[in-house]
């Protein structure tokens, strides 16, 4: 093997001799400041949703001023522009508020959030004695403990203004000209990743606001039985269907209430194919009314409209419901499902599940069909109607969550029993309290019979 030989003879290279002491300690302090601004960089990708963002935002630019407090807003999009709700480090609730009593013009971000720069940063190196400092905000200093305060712009250039972080300090003073630089840098990048988690939370408030206007905004007031419901939608990101609730006041007095949910596109369908599944929601629970207020005596009867329905204008879909008719005169109730949990009746001597016969979501087979069933409550009674997420949030297994949600239902206190309202809450307590928030929505409507 041959010898590898430089590019240059050795004896030619220049002799650049040893590096002097304050190049070595500039050199490390620029070593040092790239490797703190990459850490913190890499906290902030890390970061999942705009809160987990904005609190990373300001722990790191906290760390990179040398600041013990701080305070973020945000600029949602539109042509309001309206003013997000500000998030505080080392700050409580009435802090906040304090805070948010101060008027823009004169508060901790003056014109940073409406007119932001390139390299525009606001300073305050004495709250108690700097004359552009309004009377409430000085005030609010003097009543905080705040000497000092140090803001930066959080803005594109393709996106605008996109808010603004403040930092404070206990005492007058300011941040070197190191920390400075390592702060707006630190922001320039910050800015990039917050546009996108704006744009996201934007995209998701919408689709939000449309699978609530797909559910009632009231349920009907009927003589005889007192009605609630609770809907906790699930993360769009990781659901692949929708859930719906009704309660329809019939025509001959009657009513009709039904519990459901639709899978998104078709079998293996997964994360990302729920807002497709809201709109087919909206869709099935429309044609569901319709049925009911045809036919709504006879559940089988509109579950087997709706399964024709669904395979004739929703092909790559499927969807499970029970449907119930109820009589409140003589409480008589008439209910059917299609591959949907059965409803619990809780009494006054617990509660048992009103067991369903055994059949398979609509869409799944050539033709569904299932028998119906009837029973007739007792005054005081209570028909709870819920989705499969929310049995499964209850427990490890769908049925071991069935049965801890019969438990649950069983062990309500008196009072609770007497209100619907109170009931649901009750039973989606444990599932809204399990890790993390739910992958699918988790509805429960409850109906008493008086």
């Amino acid at each position: 093997m041959t010898d590898v030989q430089p590019l240059l003879p050795v004896e030619t290279l220049p002799d650049f001799g040893e590096p002097s002491a304050d190049l070595q300690d500039r050199l490390a302090g620029w070593l040092s400041d790239f490797t703190s601004l990459q850490e913190h960089t890499e906290l902030l990708a890390r970061a999942r949703g705009l809160a987990a963002t904005l609190d990373t935002v300001l722990d790191s630019g906290a760390a990179l001023l040398g600041a013990r407090r701080g305070l973020i807003v945000t600029v949602r999009p539109g042509p309001a522009r309206t003013l997000g709700r500000p998030v505080g480090l080392g700050l409580d609730r009435s802090m906040l508020g304090a805070l948010e009593t101060v008027p823009a013009e004169h508060g901790p971000f003056a014109e940073l959030l409406s007119h932001p720069v390139r390299g525009g940063r606001l300073l305050i190196d004495d709250l108690a004695t700097d004359p552009t400092v309004g009377p409430r905000f000085r005030e609010v200093a003097a009543q905080l403990g705040l000497g000092a305060c140090y803001a930066l712009p959080l803005a594109t250039e393709a996106d605008g203004p996109l808010g603004a972080a403040a930092w404070f300090y206990d005492e007058p003073g300011r941040p070197d000209e190191r920390r400075e630089h390592l702060a707006q840098r630190y922001c320039e990048f910050a800015a990039q990743l917050l546009a996108r988690q704006l744009e996201a939370e934007q995209a998701v408030r919408a689709t939000e606001a449309l699978r609530r206007g797909l559910l009632p905004d009231h349920l009907p007031t009927v003589p005889g039985v007192k009605i609630a419901a609770r809907c906790r939608p699930g993360a769009l990101e990781r659901s692949a269907g929708s859930a719906w609730y009704d309660a329809i006041a019939l025509p001959d007095g009657t009513l009709g209430l039904t519990v459901g949910s639709v899978l998104g596109d078709g079998p293996g369908a997964g994360p990302g194919s729920a807002p497709g599944a809201a709109a087919a929601m909206g869709r099935v629970r429309a044609a569901l009314r319709a049925y009911a207020v045809l036919e709504g005596e006879d559940p089988v009867s509109v579950l087997g409209d709706l399964e024709l329905l669904l395979k004739t204008t929703e092909p790559t879909r499927s969807a499970t419901a029970v449907y119930a008719c109820v009589n409140p005169d003589d409480r008589r109730i008439s209910l059917a499902g299609a591959g949907h949990c059965p409803p619990v009746l809780l009494t006054r001597f617990g509660a048992n599940f009103v067991e369903t016969s055994l059949s398979a979501p609509l869409g799944m087979l050539s033709c569904w069909e299932a028998p119906g069933v009837e029973l007739t409550a007792e005054p005081g009674d209570v028909l709870v109607l819920y989705t499969e997420s929310l049995a499964r949030r209850c427990g490890s297994t769908l049925h071991g969550g069935q049965a801890a949600l019969r438990r649950a239902a069983s062990d309500a206190p008196r009072d609770v029993r007497l209100d619907p309202d109170r009931l649901c809450e009750h039973l989606l307590a444990p599932a809204v309290a399990g890790d993390g928030p739910a992958e699918d929505d988790l509805v429960v409507l409850a109906v008493r019979f008086d």
